[in-house]
């Protein structure tokens, strides 16, 4: 049984950049090139059209760069994994991209099978960082305190921690859905999400755990 294609959206403002990565996807089997962006808003209505599996994203673009719109992306479609492009592993841009939403970060000028490697990866379900960052990232993810934002669950989105404070308050999904204005499906997505990170089994151990954490007080 052959694999499922995965679909990409790539966005950079740099026409060799993105003439090299077009190149690189296009040669490959099972991964179909489905929309190109040259900014970060060009990105979200690209996102939003042709629902990818992955989002292939400059971190430094005009009108809205990678992060803002990584954010985007993860609260409007939560399903598209996105992949950072950046300008090398600084520390402080790569860890903003994954409390953006981001699976993973591969430097600009990284090998092309390596950049098709990381989207495969992100594709799959994985993260894909480069290696002197690899580390320290995954102690963000796995709640090394030292390195956790002062926030409630740093390892979820922001977008995923709006849903979680309405699931907290008692909303119904349909009710989320309509105070977000996101999609039905996106809320659903949303809610998969957060439990698998939080590894709850069930919806009211999330409440509680939320409950917990101070949120849910007003809804």
């Amino acid at each position: 049984m052959s694999e499922p294609e995965i679909s990409v959206v790539l966005a950079d403002d740099h026409p060799a950049v993105r003439g090299g990565l077009k190149r690189a996807l296009g040669s490959e089997p099972g991964i179909r090139l489905v929309a190109e962006a040259v900014d970060g808003r060009e990105a979200i209505q690209a996102v939003v059209a042709h629902r990818p599996a992955v989002l292939l994203v400059d971190i430094d673009m005009p009108e809205l760069n990678g992060l803002d719109a990584t954010l985007a992306v993860s609260a409007v479609a939560p399903s598209t994994a996105v992949l950072m492009l950046s300008g090398g592993e600084d520390d402080e841009s790569v860890f903003a991209a994954v409390r953006a939403g981001a699976r993973g970060a591969v430097p600009k000028d990284a090998e092309p099978a390596e950049i098709v490697r990381a989207v495969r990866c992100v594709a799959a379900g994985g993260v894909m960082f480069g290696p002197r960052i690899a580390r320290r990232v995954g102690e963000l993810l796995g709640g090394a305190p030292e390195d956790l934002p002062d926030v409630p669950f740093p390892q979820l989105t922001v977008g995923e921690r709006q849903v979680l404070d309405l699931v907290a308050a008692g909303l119904a999904n349909g009710q989320i859905s309509d105070r977000l204005r996101l999609a039905a499906d996106a809320v659903g997505d949303h809610v998969s999400s957060i439990r698998a990170k939080l590894q709850d089994a069930d919806r009211a151990q999330l409440i509680a755990r939320a409950h917990d954490a101070g949120l849910g007080r007003q809804a």
